[in-house]
């Protein structure tokens, strides 16, 4: 007879396979006890890593959902808050920010938004974070040598380098800018570029209460991304 536990993964899994608002984040048990997944997704566009097919080791103990699963990435990744040498994370969600709403598929969002959204200022890999901060040209052309060399990503003619040198995004006007609600479109766009709705995001972030920062852009942390994230999904 199957725990609780296990019909809880066996749901997940059903759910990622369905994968019906399009996220693009698979997973798949590696053992039959399910202990042992292998989660899965391409690099986000617009990012070094775009294109780049990158799988997630899931390790899940007899206390999940009650803490949190264990992550790492397999494929090796050129990037501040992932150890270049052991594919180990850094990321709240899979530490203290757990809590037994959040999913596999979120903490897997997580992760692919972190190759969005990295953290410098609290890294996994120094050399990688120090890279970053004060050579970011570099940084870029390194990560995205990594993305083609061990993610099998195409080759980009042009990187983009303005989000790594903290160039000022355009906000939006108009009646766009309505649909914003205040904030900043950076902010936004890191979920809408998971296929959410600008209008959705924007009401989730009111529902959180998240800081419009006068309509610059705002640092969430990792446990406000998965809850952000769980409610768009439907999970709270």
């Amino acid at each position: 007879m199957s725990s609780s536990r296990d019909r809880r993964v066996i749901k997940e899994l059903q759910d990622l396979t369905e994968d019906k608002d399009n996220s693009g984040i698979h997973a798949a048990p590696v053992s039959e006890s399910l202990t042992h997944l292998q989660g899965w997704f391409y690099g986000p566009g617009d990012t070094p890593y775009a294109g780049g097919k990158y799988f997630i080791q899931i390790i899940l103990d007899g206390q999940y959902p009650f803490k949190p699963p264990q992550m790492q990435f397999e494929t090796k990744i050129w990037h501040p808050n992932v150890s270049s040498q052991t594919g180990a994370i850094c990321l709240d969600i899979l530490k203290t920010n757990w809590s037994p709403v959040q999913t596999i598929k979120t903490a897997l969002l997580s992760i692919r938004m972190l190759l969005e959204n990295p953290n410098p200022s609290d890294p996994q890999d120094a050399e990688v974070a120090n890279m970053l901060l004060h050579e970011p040209d570099v940084f870029v052309v390194m990560a995205h040598d990594w993305a083609v060399r061990f993610a099998g990503a195409p080759q980009q003619p042009q990187l983009n380098t303005a989000r790594f040198n903290g160039l000022a995004r355009v906000q939006p006007r108009g009646e766009d800018e309505r649909r914003y609600l205040g904030y900043n479109r950076a902010l936004i766009e890191r979920f809408t570029s998971m296929g959410f709705e600008v209008d959705r995001v924007a009401e989730t972030l009111v529902y959180f209460g998240i800081d419009r920062n006068n309509g610059r852009d705002y640092h969430l942390t990792e446990g406000q991304v998965g809850d952000i994230t769980a409610r768009l999904l439907g999970e709270q």
